[in-house]
């Protein structure tokens, strides 16, 4: 089945299922989409575009999320905070006459009930912490400890300052272990390269 979709073109956010993401929303035509998600069933998908120009192709893989809380100001801006629920796929792009664009889409069955075995968990965390070290990041690693593999793998892949192709290919990642060898992987070279030179690409 599909859905059709309201979608926030935004590149470097990223929303995984169960995580949340604050978003400020001032463009005219994005206080329009939430108004209208407000209006409805309070959803709105979030999905990167490939290039950083109006109009702009879009990546085949986003996550629809919904609107968990809002506050609204006098001028019309509002704070929002989205809350994933499913990753999706683009069927296509749909003719709209709306300000905001719009997608007929397929939703994931997410995977259920996934972990990481205690030598992949160890190998991420001390891949994590070479980088934080590398980078200058204060971490409270008891807290780290204390997340589960999916809030941990999913969050970092979520904030981590990549560029957009690979937080893309960790959105597209299908289930958890091959998310944490690709985040294993991009937290490796990064933490050997010198973090003046740039982000690191898959490009």
């Amino acid at each position: 089945m599909t859905k059709r979709l309201s979608i926030f073109p935004l590149t470097g956010a990223l929303l995984f299922p169960g995580l949340q993401l604050p978003l400020h929303i001032f463009e005219p035509r994005y206080r329009a989409m939430v108004g209208d998600a407000l209006a409805r069933d309070r959803r709105i998908a979030m999905i990167q575009p490939k290039e950083s120009v109006e109009g702009a192709p879009l990546y085949t893989i986003g996550c629809v999320g919904k609107i968990e809380d809002v506050e609204a100001s006098e001028d019309g801006r509002y704070n929002i905070l989205l809350t994933g629920e499913a990753r999706f796929r683009v069927v296509r792009e749909l003719e709209v006459t709306t300000p905001f664009r719009q997608v007929e889409a397929e939703l994931f069955d997410e995977p259920k009930d996934e972990f990481l075995s205690l030598g992949e968990r160890a190998s991420f965390e001390h891949e994590a912490r070479k980088y934080a070290d590398s980078q200058g990041y204060a971490i409270d690693w008891d807290s780290v400890a204390k997340l589960d593999d999916v809030t941990l793998i999913n969050g970092v892949s979520q904030i981590a300052p990549f560029d957009s192709a690979a937080k893309q290919a960790l959105l597209e990642a299908p289930n958890l272990r091959e998310r944490c060898d690709l985040l294993v992987s991009l937290l490796e070279f990064f933490a050997r390269g010198d973090p003046d030179e740039g982000h690191v690409t898959l490009q």
